[in-house]
């Protein structure tokens, strides 16, 4: 099954979930989210793969987190809207395969999809 990757090749968290990956046989598609972004649709699908709801991937130690005043906002649209259109409150890294997602924090957490 093929994989994807939402990828920031600047944490380290996303390239020891990239390197996890490789060092299993396994060669991602590689999305550079921050280059090209998730919009909202792509965004509740991923969420539906990981079982989870949009408060749940947010990067809450993010400035812009704050600056948004996202901590009292209940609406999951809203919140959807947010990281749409600041890619840089998604928790990272994202790695698909088929239904099913992971975010890998720990890296080892993909393992759960090989």
């Amino acid at each position: 099954m093929n994989l994807t990757i939402y990828h920031n090749p600047r944490c380290s968290k996303s390239r020891q979930t990239l390197e996890i990956l490789r060092q299993n046989g396994r060669e991602p598609v590689i999305v550079e989210y921050l280059k090209t972004p998730p919009d909202a649709a792509a965004l509740k699908d991923l969420l539906s793969r990981l079982r989870l709801t949009a408060r749940d991937v947010l990067r809450t130690g993010e400035a812009l987190y704050r600056e948004l005043e996202l901590a009292g906002e209940t609406s999951e649209d809203k919140l959807i809207a947010a990281i749409a259109a600041h890619p840089i409150l998604l928790e990272r890294p994202i790695v698909v395969s088929g239904k099913r997602a992971v975010i890998g924090r720990p890296p080892e957490k993909v393992l759960e999809l090989l």
